[in-house]
């Protein structure tokens, strides 16, 4: 009986030796499977790192391209820089596009849909012949304003001057190389136009320039237009839309009447009411944004504040995105046309190109844009926009002909 006893107790302590062995080999069977899985994920968290870091790297290269060619000036290697920063946009993933941001650059600089380009013309073409009609802006990236406010003041004056050959620049560097990257167009800065002119054989130059005043752009305009007089027999500065300045905020002209009256009425129109009293009775005020300028040109949006109440238009407000003079910021529209009793506004630019400050600063959902700061003050049931540039404004672009038409005729 002792015998088979024993013999059960051995047994039974082999087993259990048996099973604290193959607990052990169990855990550690674990142990090396949580070590792997561990290894695994550290190594999926390097990759993920590793691709981070790839695409932060490869945006930010194409974000230093792009601050490359948001210059002022040209050089011998803007053309091959242009290239490069469109080529490399082009190899990014949708991720890395997102991640694009440098000093000027962002997703937007490539990425976002401004209109069809290919309705637009750069009239740079050669064969000028002896009389040129250059109308010069400060230009703008936005395909559709380009092509709806810019190039439409230029048909009009190609329709009105068949023996005149009309041709387009851009002051603004900045926005010609935009256009040449994204769009693959190049159009003329203002020497590589007037050279245009002097390899052409061009006798007689006109220049129309479709700034809104005579201002800062328009001094440098004049500047460089200067280095070029004696390669013409004649070369004459058209008036830009608003005419001459005046010394004081109550001088107006002809000019700013008819834009003041044109521009209304366009404004009336798109918001659907049959006249200003109409939108009056309904308590809406339109406020037209302007750029705004240190110049003493600035006196202009005085003035032309002047002209719409000389015309009885209580309820239009001239403003600035620049504040310049200090009664045309945000913050002081606001407050004079809630004070005049205004609860609805609608917002337009009053700039010859509904661009970037129209569709950013006027419209833009930042907190610092004029829909924004007019909604946020509390005052108004509604805010609503206009993204519309005077440019397409047929009343404006007949203003442009008959400027040209009077430069032309001084010529003969």
């Amino acid at each position: 009986m002792r015998k088979k006893l024993l013999v059960t107790v051995l047994a039974t302590a082999v087993a259990c030796s048996s099973l604290v062995g193959c607990g052990a080999k169990d855990a550690a069977k674990d142990n090396n499977k949580a070590a792997d899985e561990t290894t695994t994920e550290a190594k999926a968290t390097d990759s993920d790192a590793d691709a981070q870091d790839s695409d932060k790297a490869a945006a930010d290269k194409v974000a230093e391209l792009i601050d490359a060619i948001y210059v002022q000036e040209r050089t011998d290697k803007t053309d091959e820089q242009c290239e490069a920063a469109k080529e490399a946009w082009d190899a990014l993933t949708d991720a890395q596009k997102e991640l694009v941001e440098g000093e000027e650059a962002d997703p937007d600089y490539f990425g976002r849909d401004t209109g069809d380009a290919s309705l637009d013309d750069t009239l740079n073409q050669d064969e000028i012949g002896e009389n040129e009609l250059l109308v010069v802006s400060f230009g703008t990236s936005f395909n559709e304003s380009r092509v709806k406010d810019i190039k439409g003041i230029e048909d009009a004056l190609k329709a009105a001057f068949p023996d005149w050959s009309v041709r387009r620049a851009f002051t603004a560097q900045i926005i010609i190389n935009h256009i040449q990257a994204r769009e693959d167009a190049k159009i003329d800065n203002m020497d590589q136009a007037l050279e245009r002119a002097v390899a052409n054989g061009v006798k007689n130059l006109v220049i129309q320039p479709t700034h809104l005043m005579h201002g800062a752009e328009y001094d440098e305009l004049k500047a460089a237009v200067d280095e070029y007089t004696d390669k013409f027999e004649k070369v004459v500065i058209a008036e830009p839309l608003l005419g001459e300045v005046g010394s004081d905020a109550t001088v107006i002209n002809e000019d700013k009447k008819n834009v003041a009256i044109s521009v209304t009425e366009a404004a009336i129109k798109s918001a659907g009411f049959d006249s200003l009293e109409a939108a009056d009775a309904e308590k809406v005020a339109f406020v037209f944004m302007g750029h705004g300028t240190s110049h003493t040109a600035k006196i202009s949006y005085s003035q032309m504040q002047t002209q719409m109440n000389e015309l009885g238009y209580k309820n239009v407000f001239i403003g600035t995105v620049e504040g310049e003079p200090e009664d045309t910021a945000c913050d002081k529209v606001i407050e004079a046309v809630k004070a005049a009793g205004y609860t609805k506004v609608i917002l337009r630019p009053l700039m010859v190109v509904a661009g970037d400050h129209a569709n950013n600063d006027m419209a833009g959902d930042d907190d610092d844009s004029w829909k924004s700061m007019f909604t946020a003050s509390n005052n108004f049931e509604s805010v609503d926009t206009q993204i519309e540039g005077l440019g397409r404004i047929d009343a404006i672009e007949k203003m442009y002909v008959e400027h040209s038409q009077a430069a032309i005729d001084s010529i003969k």
